[in-house]
């Protein structure tokens, strides 16, 4: 049995199986962890979330921003962009269905067994682990009650952009959706910055330090990510990102987590 992990998909899924083909993945005894952001600007992003929907237990992804951007959509909140490529799961006679399952998924989830967690964007600097789920579980029991459309109605913004416990209603849930889904730099002092996209060399604003290179708290597993298209991957002793930008015509990666080995497919450009 193995334990499989993949970067974002985007629709992208005849690149994901040329992957799990290469790596012998089977679904009847191997799992597959996903770092969200399933749809969105790829050729198949119907396909991909049935195919993951159609594991089962055999497949855990967390929500990523496009994700969340879907569901708000589907809900008729926010605009449908012809860039992302949305229509065809609009149109599925499963829509309904499909978007159920999507909302009922985690910001934020550990592996039983292995030392890892992994979320969308990754872990803001100023929560432990122990405050990071907690609050993971306040978003997901929102998103998951009869309130989730004021929910996704209200998701979007760029504020707050600092941390403070005693942050209540939207303003509070806001800040815990951006940190797990669309978090990439912060500055010294933990606030997160939601517009610069670029790998770290290239930033060009002074005092922007990427979120897992800032002083945390004590953290005894592993954090796993995506999100972050420009990195092309990182990995050190703390986290392993595994966006590698295959929707952009660079590659796809997977990570077999019990021997490290890593399988990576060139792909071609598939975002206009």
């Amino acid at each position: 049995m193995s334990t499989y992990l993949v970067g974002d998909i985007q629709g992208c899924l005849d690149d994901l199986q040329v992957l799990l083909d290469t790596a012998q993945f089977n679904p009847a005894q191997d799992t597959l962890w996903l770092t969200g952001d399933l749809v969105a600007r790829g050729p198949r992003s119907l396909d991909t979330l049935r195919f993951v929907h159609q594991l089962g237990d055999r497949a855990t992804t967390v929500l990523g921003n496009h994700d969340l951007h879907l569901l708000a959509v589907a809900h008729g909140i926010a605009r449908n962009k012809p860039r992302d490529k949305l229509q065809p799961i609009l149109d599925a006679p499963d829509r309904d269905a499909l978007m159920h399952w999507l909302r009922h998924q985690p910001l934020l989830a550990e592996h039983p067994e292995h030392a890892f967690v992994m979320t969308h964007a990754g872990l803001p600097p100023q929560w432990t682990l122990e405050q990071a789920r907690a609050y993971a579980r306040e978003v997901e029991a929102v998103l998951q009650s009869d309130r989730y459309l004021w929910l996704l109605e209200n998701m979007y913004g760029n504020g707050p952009d600092q941390w403070d416990p005693s942050l209540t209603g939207i303003e509070r849930y806001r800040f815990i959706i951006n940190a797990f889904t669309r978090m990439r730099f912060c500055y010294p002092d933990g606030r997160l910055d939601m517009d610069c996209k670029l790998a770290p060399e290239h930033s060009g604003e002074a005092g922007l330090i990427p979120w897992f290179q800032l002083e945390r708290p004590q953290i005894d597993k592993k954090m796993i990510f995506g999100h972050w298209a420009a990195l092309m991957g990182y990995e050190d002793e703390n986290v392993i990102g595994l966006d590698t930008g295959c929707v952009w015509g660079n590659s796809m990666t997977l990570l077999r987590w019990e021997d490290g080995a890593r399988f990576e497919h060139a792909c071609p450009i598939h975002a206009d």
